[in-house]
């Protein structure tokens, strides 16, 4: 029991601590940690069928995930939309996106034909308007030190109805409240369909009017 309320303890502290830096210092996760977030741990606490599934995911869709870094969903989501989708993955570091190039070229993602990697910033997406049937982002809005902007984008390049799926993770350093990232995406001017998860990993789906 002592030993339970040790590793509390120092859960929350470095909670503090780091909340207080990211808070002070905006950026984007570094590449060096690209492989951790791309790992099996990572996808036990965060399942990617559960992100797939909230986020509104289905076959045959044109997916955008902006800030996807070493890929940690970009495959499972690629399999959801079928050789019929496509999945644009964005990023604005190329140390990352080098990451995930290598992991597509493993052979176990030897069936994956429908990525397109894209170097790239959230604030000037570098495709037309109405483009996608749906934009994902896991643990990136809260990194974007102007988020509205990134939204503005996100709006321009999404199909009329199309959805913007949100997912957030409660170790993260820029976790943000459900209650948050609704009021975040109201005010940009999405439609709130749904929230579901939990404190600890939660997703909310939104649409384009």
């Amino acid at each position: 029991m002592i030993v339970l309320y040790i590793i509390i303890t120092f859960f929350i502290l470095f909670q503090v601590i780091i909340r207080i830096f990211r808070k002070l210092f905006h950026f984007p996760a570094p590449a060096f940690i690209g492989y951790f977030l791309d790992s099996n741990h990572r996808r036990r606490l965060q399942p990617p069928d559960k992100l797939i599934e909230r986020s509104g995911i289905t076959r045959g869709m044109k997916v955008l995930e902006i800030g996807c870094g070493s890929g940690a969903f970009i495959t499972f989501v690629a399999r959801a939309v079928g050789q019929s989708g496509e999945v644009y993955a964005l990023d604005i570091q190329l140390a990352m996106l080098k990451q995930l190039e290598n992991k597509l070229a493993k052979p176990e993602n030897n069936d994956i034909q429908n990525i397109r990697i894209v170097n790239g910033n959230a604030y000037n997406l570098p495709f037309d308007d109405n483009s996608f049937d749906l934009v994902y982002m896991v643990t990136v809005l809260p990194e974007i030190p102007d988020r509205n902007k990134a939204l503005q984008e996100v709006l321009r390049v999404l199909k009329p109805g199309g959805i913007l799926a949100i997912t957030e993770f409660l170790p993260d350093p820029d976790y943000p409240l459900k209650s948050t990232t609704v009021k975040i995406l109201i005010n940009a001017g999405f439609v709130i369909e749904s929230v579901k998860g939990n404190l600890w990993n939660y997703t909310v789906k939104s649409k384009k009017a």
